[in-house]
């Protein structure tokens, strides 16, 4: 019954429909004047199953006819025996013609729905298509370009001529122009990648832009940034900035101001170019800002091809942000990139607590009063010291010596006649008992 790739489920839908709207025909038979109900259900089922699945034009009109011809004979017999009027048995006609305005409808739609799959589809292949062409263009354009710029430069070097040095000049010149056309097909080519991005010292990127660029060009050259850190693939902005410069040295001469700005402020923070060139009206600006600047190129503005302005926008949309131009004649413009990150706030301080109060102190008591000191008594008398002994006079020890022999006494001597003798004050040496040899 089904054309889907799933037929089992559209024969399990099908086998489920037909044994509901046998019943409710059943039903109509045996219930004559309450056939109201079960007729409904017939085309109310019959509309759901055909959503649900896509039938051949063949089964959808058997089904139809199947319905039309089940019910309406039984509203005419129930007209016929005087169970109804007839004028209810106007309802079939009309519930048949509700029902082929669904199918056209549904038709319609699934023939919608195969045509955007068939455009979807060509446009996938158009985009892979056109990122191959890119990719190989690039590639393939660069190695002979960077050969034919060498080789030209070694020719200017070689010959010295100084009447063809503009002819070289100009060569170099378009050269140039060609390389940075396919270094931008690639960077539109890896735009479709989803970008690495990491913390980055914006001020120190763009100041390292600067001086990268100021050798290439006589102008005012000068750089002003508080942004800080930010969350950016460097590479990417890079290319973007490179892009802005270059369009800011072509619309300027000698000596005019270039400026690189970068501010962060409570909407989040910008990269601008900022040059003192010629400006363009605000009918170019709008122009610019209204959708894809390779079909919207102002006229007037160099014949440039688009891709930098084109670069710079899908850049700032990777990081979240737009393209911000702004211009008047005469006073310069100002391109940049303005990414709506605000700086993290710091959380509000909590409301302070106050500091417990501690008890009030407690009256102070009075120390406790000592007794008053009694009398003093007198230390007590020592007695007095006895007589003092005299020190035991150490007894000498001789061991293994004989006894020594006695000494003769020594004559006193000879007093003179007539002087007193005076008494031996010397009391006389105590004697030792001899050892007893070991």
């Amino acid at each position: 019954m089904s054309a889907t790739p799933t037929p089992s489920t559209d024969r399990l839908l099908g086998a489920a429909w037909i044994a509901f709207a046998s019943g409710n025909v059943l039903l109509m038979w045996i219930l004559p004047g309450e056939e109201t109900v079960p007729f409904h259900f017939v085309w109310i089922s019959l509309a759901l199953v055909y959503g649900f699945t896509m039938w051949r034009v063949g089964w959808m009109v058997l089904a139809l006819v199947a319905v039309t011809a089940s019910t309406g004979l039984i509203l005419g017999h129930h007209a016929a025996v005087g169970e109804i009027r007839w004028e209810e048995t106007t309802e079939e006609p009309l519930m048949a013609a509700i029902f082929i305005v669904m199918v056209w409808h549904v038709h319609r739609r699934h023939l919608l729905l195969a045509e955007l799959r068939g455009v979807n589809a060509a446009e996938r292949i158009r985009a892979q298509r056109k990122q191959l062409f890119s990719r190989l263009a690039s590639h393939e354009l660069r190695t002979p370009l960077t050969v034919a710029r060498g080789y030209t430069e070694l020719l200017r070097a070689e010959l010295g001529d100084p009447s063809s040095a503009d002819d070289f000049a100009i060569v170099l010149d378009e050269l140039d122009k060609a390389i940075r056309i396919s270094q931008r097909m690639v960077a539109l080519v890896q735009l479709d990648q989803p970008p690495p991005a990491r913390p980055v010292d914006l001020d120190a990127e763009l100041i390292r832009i600067l001086r990268r660029w100021s050798p290439t060009a006589p102008r005012a050259w000068s750089c002003e940034s508080a942004i800080g850190a930010a969350r950016v693939n460097p590479e990417r902005l890079e290319a973007a900035l490179d892009c802005l410069i270059e369009n800011a040295i072509r619309f300027t001469a000698p000596g005019d101001r270039i400026e690189l700005l970068g501010v962060r402020d409570a909407e989040g923070w910008r990269v601008e170019v900022a040059d003192g060139g010629r400006g363009m009206p605000p009918a170019a600006v709008r122009q610019l800002l209204a959708g894809d600047p390779v079909q919207n190129q102002p006229a007037g503005l160099g014949g440039g091809t688009g891709l930098g302005l084109l670069i710079v926008r899908e850049v700032a949309a990777s990081l979240g942000g737009r393209l911000s131009i702004s211009s008047r004649p005469g006073r310069g413009s100002r391109f940049g990139i303005r990414v709506p990150h605000p700086a993290p706030s710091l959380p509000p301080p909590s409301p302070r607590q106050p500091a417990p109060s501690l008890p009030p102190p407690s009256p102070r008591q009075p120390a406790p009063s000592l007794p008053p000191p009694g009398p003093r008594q007198p230390a007590p008398s020592l007695p007095p010291p006895g007589p003092r002994r005299p020190a035991p006079s150490p007894v000498p020890l001789v061991a293994d010596r004989p006894p020594a022999a006695a000494k003769p006494a020594r004559p006193a001597p000879a007093s003179e006649p007539g002087a007193p003798q005076l008494p031996d004050a010397r009391p006389p040496a105590p004697s030792c008992p001899s050892s007893t040899p070991r």
